[in-house]
């Protein structure tokens, strides 16, 4: 079994659902006892989201970088950033290491075009709808991907950002993020990308009128497929 390196604490509470997802998928294909081999870094995500807020990137670039290269001293073998919106610096992060990088972008583009899909919606923190740095990569593995309208983009990155990420879950919030989706689908979205790793803490199993795509649960079950993937499950 090969280590996972975890650059987490963005927010603190969906890197703990990372955590949880990865150890459930290693015991389900491993049985018995059997949990993952983690390095976890966990940053302080006032610091981080002080950069976001000010533009700053190449400063929070630089912190990620760091984090990255302390998981693979301490003996990661791939690292993930348990953040959709700090992948805005996953070259920085990419770069700063001699292991692999498993990007969120990429493992949720082949999960959709299995589907059998070309059109989902994406919804996550205003940085990753209004950014090209996530949409652009889901595009280059041939997806047309839609956003919400200006009104409803701020309306989603305050539930994440003044709710979600401090372990707050409103029924209303949900309604509204439900009502926003069903107008998204209504433009052809055929299915929405939940692209910030908390919204899975908002939204439930047929919440929505469309199929749902969680990059945290996504991205984390590729993490366990790819620690196994020259393992032999006995």
């Amino acid at each position: 079994m090969k280590t996972i390196g975890l650059l987490g604490g963005m927010s603190w509470q969906s890197t703990m659902v990372y955590y949880r997802i990865i150890n459930e998928a290693m015991a389900r294909k491993l049985g018995g006892l059997h949990s993952a081999r983690i390095v976890l870094y966990s940053v302080d995500f006032a610091e981080i989201e002080k950069m976001q807020r000010q533009d700053e990137w190449e400063a929070a670039g630089f912190r990620l970088a760091e984090a990255a290269r302390n998981v693979e001293r301490a003996g990661a073998d791939f690292a993930l950033i348990c953040a959709i919106t700090m992948h805005k610096v996953a070259d920085a992060v990419q770069q700063a290491i001699r292991i692999p990088f498993v990007h969120a972008a990429d493992v949720t583009a082949d999960r959709i075009r299995q589907a059998g899909f070309d059109c989902a919606g994406l919804l996550g923190t205003r940085y990753t709808m209004e950014k090209d740095f996530f949409k652009q990569r889901l595009s280059a593995h041939g997806l047309r991907v839609l956003i919400p309208d200006e009104e409803d983009r701020k309306t989603v990155h305050g539930v994440i950002l003044e709710e979600l990420c401090q372990g707050k879950i409103s029924t209303r919030s949900r309604e509204l993020v439900v009502d926003m989706v069903e107008r998204m689908a209504e433009r052809g979205a055929k299915g929405i990308i939940l692209g910030c790793t908390e919204l899975s803490l908002l939204i439930r199993p047929g919440d929505l009128p469309v199929p749902v795509f969680d990059t945290t649960a996504i991205h984390a079950e590729s993490a366990v497929e790819k620690a196994l993937e020259t393992e032999e499950v006995k």
